[in-house]
């Protein structure tokens, strides 16, 4: 008897383990099946690219660069490093104004009855180019939830439903840099009526002398008789550019999940896509004349921009236990193009081609 009884434990042991195993499987299976699904996961942007764009010198003015921004009585900025010959009340009838002034007797010529202006010009912009975001930081999270709406049982237990993600990713762009601008000196010399004397001339104490914008006071022939050009020593341009954004997203849709074993599975999903850009930008811009001095110019701003697109996305889970898993992937996400200048300081964004790796842990219920 204790023979036939040993016969049989080995047999009934097995049994029992193969029981466990297919008990275990099923209870794993079951939580495939789970109609409920919540993802946390690490998110990175790739191939998200912006840069500052337009005229760096655009708050700079095109002709003098007198670093004082001298103004005459009538507010209006000087044209010449020396003086100024601009439009009077008439628009210069007759081809005179009265609306010039200058500041020393040096600049008049009584044999050729003429006054002569320089000023410091720029030969050109800067050119700076399109300054590209390499390492913005675009680390960020996503939380997501997974409705499992049916199976196909015949298409090898395909499973489909709807997903929602809430997601936030950080965008930065710096540009710090430094450019040469080429320099003229421009004299322009006009002419006044023979037989008259320029008022001031000659007397220090009188000078400046500043026309008014109504007049009447002494004229000078408009435009200039004769412009010469000579080089100047280079200015330098320092730029100093800065964006902050933080990118708040939703994204919506259908997904088909394939099972490919009791573990794993491939799930696929693609839909909506919104965005909500909130940014701030600050930029500094200092032009040192040598031997004239330089001037600063600085601002900033702050915009909100709500953005549409799409996304198509997949991943590969991992069934730990029951509830537990792991899942990696990777997203392609179209948002547009963002523009917005900050007081003076213009920057795009490009966000038509964002992709996204992603990597987390996944509860299911």
């Amino acid at each position: 008897m204790n023979h036939i009884h040993r016969k049989w434990r080995v047999p009934m042991s097995g049994a029992l383990v193969l029981a466990t195993a297919v008990s275990a499987d099923q209870d794993l299976q079951n939580d495939l099946n789970s109609t409920n699904r919540v993802s946390v996961s690490l998110r990175y942007g790739l191939n998200i690219t912006g840069k500052f764009h337009g005229p760096p010198s655009a708050n700079f003015p095109m002709g003098s660069l007198s670093p004082s921004f001298r103004r005459t009585p009538n507010g209006d900025l000087y044209n010449y490093l020396n003086g100024y010959v601009l439009t009077d009340i008439s628009g210069d009838a007759g081809h005179q104004t009265w609306y010039w002034g200058y500041d020393s007797s040096s600049q008049v010529n009584l044999v050729d009855n003429t006054i002569s202006f320089y000023r410091d010009r720029m030969a050109g912009l800067p050119t700076m180019g399109d300054n590209s975001m390499d390492d913005s930081s675009r680390l960020g999270v996503e939380l997501a939830y997974s409705y499992e709406i049916g199976t196909k049982e015949d298409w090898h237990h395909l499973r489909y439903g709807v997903e929602l993600a809430i997601n936030w990713t950080p965008v930065t762009l710096d540009n710090n840099g430094g450019y040469g601008i080429t320099r003229l000196l421009q004299t322009d010399t006009y002419s006044y009526t023979p037989g008259t004397t320029p008022p001031g001339y000659g007397v220090p104490s009188e000078l400046p002398y500043e026309g008014t914008f109504q007049g009447p006071n002494f004229v000078i022939n408009v435009p200039a008789v004769s412009s010469v050009s000579s080089a100047l020593p280079s200015a330098d341009f320092l730029v100093q550019q800065h964006f902050d954004a933080n990118l708040w997203g939703i994204r919506l849709g259908p997904y088909i999940e394939l099972p490919l074993s009791k573990r794993w599975s491939v799930h696929v999903g693609g839909g909506l896509a919104v965005g909500l850009l909130s940014g701030n930008a600050s930029w500094h811009e200092t032009l040192s004349i040598p031997g004239v001095g330089s001037v600063t110019q600085s601002g900033g701003g702050n915009d909100t921009a709500f953005l549409w697109g799409g996304y198509i996305g997949a991943q590969a889970q991992y069934q730990i236990n029951e509830r537990w898993g792991l899942e990696a992937g990777a997203q392609y996400q179209y948002l547009g193009l963002y523009n917005h200048n900050f007081g003076g300081c213009a920057v795009q964004l490009d966000l038509r081609k964002a992709v996204f790796l992603h990597a987390g842990v996944s509860f299911s219920f």
